[in-house]
């Protein structure tokens, strides 16, 4: 077996296999990309130094897209990534610019289209002294669910006035009398019984693997019967298929649920951005279509301290791609000025996903205890009484100071 060989993340049955000094991709990222990304690395490369001295250690690649990738290859989405991105299974990205014109509709979507990273995790959870909008930000804690590959962000849309568009409103009309204005664009929102199984499947494990208690099914289909409302039902049925042992349905409890049992149970979208303000911890696990997912996401990381503070990752059946969430602010980019936050938290979760739980432990502690000392980028900063402003690196060093 090649050196190299050795060094790659694999998969046996279905499990992780991870060497002790693993090579991981990652993507710089535009805008302020290469800034949270330094940034990010020495973190991350301190705890693993930290957590297991010269027993482990992570080999990183860089790979490139978005405007590296342009300038290296002539395409914002090379080939040659995607292809590391297959090989070695586990990544992490920066933000990227989606190019104006022709082309990609987002870089973003379409890595995880061609990848087919079905599922966006999103966790919302709280830091002691983070400024908030709510009154009791730390009763959110919660992790999203977002299918990542289906509703509108499938992309098939039809500009206003187009022949295409024409078609489809004739045809409709035609065959089936459904009235269009003629100058309306056109798109299909294709939900499928098969990505909702397989995102309600992945939600259910993970409830399991983490011992949490409950899973709510967000939906709009008491408007959107046949797409919403059959994600719900694709749902329900999946956990009775499969997990009926581990699982109660909400409308099977009398009383107290039972301890030894997944909650499953489903709300309509509108209400859930209402509860969550107003009962947030009554939600634990949130699967949702593809959109929900997006306005949620973001509309929970507000209540805990903005997309600076947001990991995420979008995960298929074994490769894994752990990104910021937010946008590449052009506007900041090479000014040493954003919070990484959001990207060490995501590295947070692929080092979880490695199962290098001592890493996660470290690098949380660490940013927990910069917080609350009150030593922050210009984003928290501006909020907070007292407060030391720090530029990226430095938030990056206080958090490595902070883990000693």
């Amino acid at each position: 077996m090649s050196i190299l060989k050795e060094k790659v993340i694999s998969f046996k049955e279905r499990k992780i296999l991870v060497p002790e000094k693993p090579i991981i991709p990652f993507i710089e990222g535009d805008g302020i990309g290469p800034d949270i990304m330094q940034a990010s690395l020495r973190v991350f490369n301190r705890a693993v130094e930290k957590a297991y001295k010269n027993q482990r250690k992570i080999s990183w690649l860089e790979v490139f897209a978005g405007e590296k990738g342009f300038r290296k290859y002539k395409n914002y989405l090379p080939e040659e990534t995607l292809d590391a991105l297959k090989y070695y299974k586990v990544a992490i990205k920066g933000p990227l610019t989606t190019p104006v014109g022709k082309g990609f509709r987002s870089l973003n979507v379409a890595i995880r289209q061609k990848l087919d990273l079905y599922a966006c995790i999103r966790p919302i959870t709280y830091f002691k002294g983070v400024p908030s909008p709510v009154k009791h930000p730390e009763k959110l804690n919660l992790v999203i669910f977002r299918e990542n590959t289906e509703d509108v962000y499938a992309g098939i849309e039809w500009e206003k006035g187009t022949k295409e568009a024409k078609k489809i409103i004739n045809y409709l009309k035609n065959e089936f009398g459904v009235n269009i204005r003629t100058d309306s664009g056109i798109g299909i929102k294709p939900i499928s019984e098969f990505a909702t199984k397989r995102l309600v499947r992945k939600a259910i494990q993970y409830t399991l693997e983490n011992k949490r208690k409950s899973i709510t099914l967000m939906h709009k289909g008491n408007i959107m019967k046949y797409t919403e409302g059959a994600f719900r039902e694709w749902g329900y049925e999946l956990a009775k298929e499969e997990f009926r042992d581990s699982v109660i349905f909400e409308n099977e409890i009398s009383g107290k649920a039972p301890e030894d049992k997944i909650i499953i149970k489903d709300r309509i979208a509108d209400s859930i951005f209402q509860q969550v303000l107003t009962r947030p911890d009554e939600y634990d696990i949130i699967a949702t279509p593809n959109l929900d997912g997006d306005y949620l996401s973001d509309a929970c990381a507000a209540q805990v301290g903005g997309l600076g503070l947001a990991p995420g990752a979008n995960i298929g059946d074994e490769i894994a791609v752990f990104e910021s969430t937010h946008g590449s602010a052009p506007k900041y980019a090479n000014l040493d000025k954003v919070n990484p936050g959001s990207l060490i938290l995501s590295g947070v979760m692929l080092f979880d996903y490695l199962g290098w739980k001592e890493v996660s432990q470290l690098i949380t502690d660490g940013m927990g205890k910069t917080i609350l000392q009150k030593k922050v980028t210009y984003d928290l900063e501006r909020q907070m009484e007292n407060a030391t402003l720090l530029s990226t690196s430095q938030f990056a060093s206080a958090i490595i100071e902070n883990m000693e």
